[in-house]
């Protein structure tokens, strides 16, 4: 909370507690704090089925971050001293996977936990949905984003999901570039229909993307791992940029990576950071690049792509700057023609930068050589034609 120095935070606590779950036998808790286990997600019928168990759960949760603390169930108080203003709650995770809880479910589950956790904090929105697979599941949107599925008075504020690319284990690099940004593609359009399907139903509510991440294959093995060629971290970050490209085209309102920080065990493949040292990755400053030059308000303008394989964005900025954005999306150099682009600073993430940040330039002429995977931003002089 430091580190975000006062910008809006929508926060998370994703997993009940275990015990709220009907299974078959007790789930225990691993021993070693350390451990990897993906068991917390088994049953999918609540104990309480009115939700008012969850409900108060969370209620007690939030106030410990927000009120400075909580009473339990038995009237015993435990400080926080916390004292944080949340601008969203993100009301549980991937509910598609987690419980497998179905539309209907979910959305009764929801109303209770807004319900009760509004009255914590009345300024504070909330974030539902966070599904994993929006591709396979579009009767999700179709049901929760409908009012009259809820509760009166419930409000819709945000809706967020997921994407990971990946690729099969006997995939060549070149295979690897092609499935990659072929599934970006795909899910470009899912999310065109997801946005109509909001449109249609609840057009006050914003979209949140909030998880976008790659996978190399067996994403959870933590032993015989082979080693994260250098140049797939530049494969990842180009097909965040691209995928980054065709969002803000369609109007969604905010995109996020995944993760910051990952291991063998845990997603090794979609880290920002390197686990051992904490030393960013390809994927970490194209996120950077983006977030530095890239701002609600600027405007998009037909852009017309400079070479094959390579992807443009121009875009004119809040203060009138005019940059491009582009993606060399295969493995391979391209030159890009830029007419009036002489004396342009040109910010590039490529192969070369490896785990340092984008390197700064001066374009000369009208040409520009992307090195394969390359990501780069062009902010033109004031007075280009």
């Amino acid at each position: 909370m430091e580190a975000v120095e006062g910008r809006p935070v929508v926060f998370t606590i994703s997993t009940t507690p275990q015990w709220m779950w009907k299974t078959r036998k007790p789930v225990p808790y691993p021993a070693d704090p350390e451990e990897i286990t993906w068991e917390y997600s088994e049953g999918i019928e609540l104990r309480d089925p009115t939700c008012k168990q969850v409900a108060d759960y969370y209620t007690r949760m939030a106030n410990w971050y927000i009120k400075g603390g909580f009473k339990d169930e038995n009237g015993q108080w435990h400080a926080s001293g916390h004292h944080y203003r949340f601008a969203y709650w993100e009301v549980l995770n991937e509910v598609d996977i987690e419980h497998n809880l179905s539309p209907e479910r979910y959305t009764r589950l929801y109303d209770a936990v807004v319900t009760a956790l509004h009255k914590v904090d009345p300024r504070m929105k909330f974030v539902g949905l966070a599904l994993a697979a929006p591709m396979e599941h579009p009767e999700y949107f179709e049901y929760f984003l409908n009012p009259r599925n809820h509760r009166p008075g419930i409000p819709l504020d945000m809706v967020s999901y997921h994407f990971y690319s990946s690729t099969e284990p006997d995939a060549t690099p070149a295979v690897q570039q092609f499935t990659i940004f072929e599934q970006a593609d795909k899910f470009a359009t899912a999310v065109r229909f997801i946005e109509s399907i909001r449109r249609r139903l609840s057009p006050q509510t914003r979209t949140f993307i909030n998880e976008i991440g790659s996978f190399l294959p067996n994403p959870q093995s933590s032993v015989n791992m082979d080693p994260i060629p250098d140049s797939y971290w530049n494969l990842a970050g180009a097909m965040w940029a691209y995928l980054y490209m065709q969002l803000a085209r369609t109007g969604i309102d905010m995109v996020a990576g995944a993760e910051l920080i990952d291991y063998p065990g845990q997603y090794a493949t979609t880290t920002l950071l390197d686990w051992n040292t904490g030393r960013p990755n390809a994927r970490y400053w194209v996120l950077k690049l983006l977030r530095e030059n890239c701002w609600p308000g600027d405007r998009l303008v037909p852009t017309q792509n400079p070479a094959s394989w390579v992807s443009a964005q121009a875009f004119v900025a809040r203060n009138g700057t005019r940059k491009i954005l582009l993606v060399n999306r295969r493995d391979r150099s391209f030159e890009a023609v830029l007419p009036g682009g002489s004396g342009a600073q040109v910010e590039t993430v490529d192969q070369t930068t490896g785990f340092n940040p984008p390197v700064v330039t001066r374009l000369e002429g009208e040409r520009l050589a992307l090195k394969g995977l390359a990501v780069a931003i062009v902010t033109l002089k004031p007075d280009a034609r």
